[in-house]
């Protein structure tokens, strides 16, 4: 090991938080009972027994800094990138609410990251579902000292409108907002619209959040969201789902079919304009992840403390095998320079 990588510190950029101040505002809408009962009918009763005592059991480690930094200390992560658990989008919510979300979000997550600021950094919220609001908000969240926003796959439409999906127009300011200021976006998803086809084995999760992720990016490379937007810092979570080890059939489609040629150039390229997770589990995946995307675009990721996540990070990247400078870059040398920590 060089003394450059020695010295680089080792960076977990998937890690949440939950924030009670949250839920408490939600609490009483009607839009809450019908996205849950939603969420219930698309993971079914199975999954939803063994989410409760899941997620209860670890609430020290979504919300006590000092049990979140011993447990890091365990794994041997130097520095989180703590967004809000997913569950916290409430995308039903209408404007009012939704900006009320999004503000105690990022206030929460900073407070949080606070206590330890030499080893938390944090992102807030933004309402997917309102594009008007997008930008105010993701500036509130900058104003907190957050280093941008997490957002879902895709969000439903308000008032019953068409759902808002990344390359919806609508959301163009935001994407120019977020380029300008050099924002950081996690592209997390949260729920599936194949709905109850998944409700059994945890369906819901294992092929619904891969196939989200391969979704999402899929409307950000095909629209030419990402031709009109090239300095867009965006970390996919799971290692960007199916599509990264896939991305030949798109390459095809872009040169077989005039309807797939928004885009300037094959789909494979705009993979080294973003940024992966490495939680992908399994090291031939990540390998191929690499191969794509470049070693100097995939991050340390380990979903903290969620049961689909991993506790040992480190170790699921060393067992992939790399060569020692692409083990130190995914480690923590790239996102060190994308957090600017340097």
């Amino acid at each position: 090991m060089t003394a450059t990588a020695s010295s680089t510190p080792t960076i977990d950029v998937h890690a949440h938080l939950l924030l009670p101040e949250i839920e408490e505002a939600v609490a009483g809408h009607s839009g809450l009972a019908e996205a849950r009962n939603l969420d219930a009918r698309r993971n079914g009763p199975a999954a939803l027994a063994v989410n409760g005592p899941m997620v209860g059991e670890r609430v020290p480690r979504l919300t006590d800094v000092a049990v979140r930094l011993a447990a890091m200390d365990v794994a041997g992560v130097d520095v989180q990138l703590v967004s809000p658990s997913p569950g916290h989008y409430h995308y039903w919510a209408d404007p009012g609410l939704a900006a009320r979300v999004c503000q105690l979000a990022n206030e929460g997550t900073a407070a949080h990251c606070a206590k330890a600021p030499d080893r938390l950094h944090g992102l807030g919220l933004i309402p997917l579902q309102h594009p008007d609001l997008a930008v105010a908000l993701l500036d509130h969240a900058l104003d907190q000292g957050l280093k941008g926003v997490e957002i879902s796959s895709h969000a439903p439409g308000p008032g019953g409108t068409r759902e808002v999906e990344l390359s919806d127009p609508r959301l163009a300011p935001f994407w120019a907002r977020a380029e300008e200021t050099g924002a950081l976006l996690f592209l997390h998803p949260f729920g599936c619209t194949l709905d109850e086809r998944l409700d059994q084995w945890y369906l819901s999760n294992t092929v619904g959040q891969p196939t989200e992720n391969a979704v999402a990016l899929s409307h950000l490379i095909f629209s030419g969201v990402l031709d009109r937007h090239p300095e867009l810092k965006l970390i996919a979570a799971h290692g960007g789902g199916y599509l990264p080890t896939h991305i030949g059939r798109s390459d095809h489609a872009w040169r077989a079919r005039p309807d797939a040629q928004a885009c300037t150039r094959e789909p494979s390229s705009y993979l080294k304009r973003l940024y992966f997770d490495s939680l992908v589990h399994d090291p031939h995946v990540l390998r191929a992840l690499i191969g794509a995307a470049g070693a100097d675009r995939v991050l340390l990721g380990s979903d903290f403390p969620f049961d689909m996540g991993t506790e040992d990070p480190v170790g699921a990247l060393r067992a992939a095998r790399l060569p020692d400078d692409d083990f130190h870059a995914v480690r923590g040398g790239n996102a060190t320079t994308l957090l600017r920590l340097t």
